[in-house]
């Protein structure tokens, strides 16, 4: 039985993706990537972690259901937050991950979401497998830095930045300018000696589109698998549910969550970025069981 026919909206199976040199076949089974905020102003987690005790234990139990990278952020990307300095941002990530690289699984990889060179190099120091940036690795001095390490790197596509990225968010073709984009980034990563095989691409759910920039992006996961690398996906409780729901509770947001992850698993994408890990990584185990 062949379940997706030959056509150009089946989606790709990805190439291999290299972490400190252990490659990953992505191809038929996924990754669940759990998120911890040390921030007091994320969107849907702000305040929880911010000590490190809390972030520890937060990260335990994440890897616990079944994360397989664990995901700590310093600086809040939400909508309209305002930027924190390189000082404030390695106080606050650098003793959690310092401390979660001694007791973590071997098999737990650690990532890091700044867009700041300076926090990227200290947490690569520190133990760090992963530079989550969400500007796309926009910087020269992000991609020196991930070029003169062996870690995994995510692109990801924003349009302008945390401040500013919901104030009218404009495209003549939303998908064909994140995949050109995408594309670009990972060209000029290339050229600055990053090897493709260490690249990931994510299309920024919620960052810097609207409702129906979203829902283009997600039908349109098979296009973008064809750019051959593992696509993540971080739609976890983002306000876009919210607006279909016609709710602005947060916590009524984890079932649709579930839901987007089957369905962007079933199209083609092979990481998930998740506040609540162990209801998706069962909604992804069970969509590739039957997608496999």
């Amino acid at each position: 039985m062949q379940l997706y026919p030959a056509s150009s909206n089946a989606p790709e199976k990805p190439d291999p993706w290299s972490i400190r040199g252990k490659s990953y076949d992505l191809s038929k089974r996924g990754i669940i990537m759990g998120i911890i905020n040390t921030t007091p102003d994320s969107f849907s987690d702000g305040g929880l972690f911010e000590s490190s005790e809390a972030a520890i234990q937060r990260a335990i139990e994440l890897e616990n259901e079944g994360a397989s990278i664990i995901d700590f952020g310093g600086e809040s990307t939400r909508p309209g937050a305002e930027k924190v300095s390189v000082k404030e941002e390695l106080n606050r990530i650098l003793p959690v991950v310092e401390k979660f690289v001694e007791i973590r699984s071997p098999k737990t990889l650690i990532s890091i979401d700044t867009s700041k060179a300076e926090v990227a190099e200290a947490g690569l120091a520190a133990g760090a497998d992963i530079i989550n940036d969400v500007t796309g690795f926009s910087d020269p001095a992000m991609r020196k830095v991930a070029a003169e390490s062996k870690c995994g790197i995510v692109i990801m596509h924003m349009a302008g930045n945390p401040r500013t990225m919901q104030i009218s968010p404009n495209y003549s073709n939303v998908t064909a300018e994140v995949i050109t984009f995408l594309n670009e980034q990972i060209a000029l990563c290339e050229s600055e000696g990053i090897s493709r095989e260490r690249i990931i691409v994510d299309p920024g759910i919620g960052f810097g589109k609207s409702l129906e920039h979203n829902l283009e992006l997600i039908r349109s996961i098979p296009q973008i698998t064809k750019i051959k690398r593992p696509l993540l996906i971080g739609a976890s409780r983002k306000t876009f549910i919210g607006k279909i729901l016609e709710n602005d509770d947060i916590n009524e947001r984890e079932w649709p969550t579930v839901a987007l992850t089957s369905y962007c698993r079933e199209q083609g994408a092979t990481l998930f970025r998740v506040h609540s890990v162990k209801q998706n990584l069962d909604a992804m185990l069970m969509t590739e069981a039957i997608i496999n």
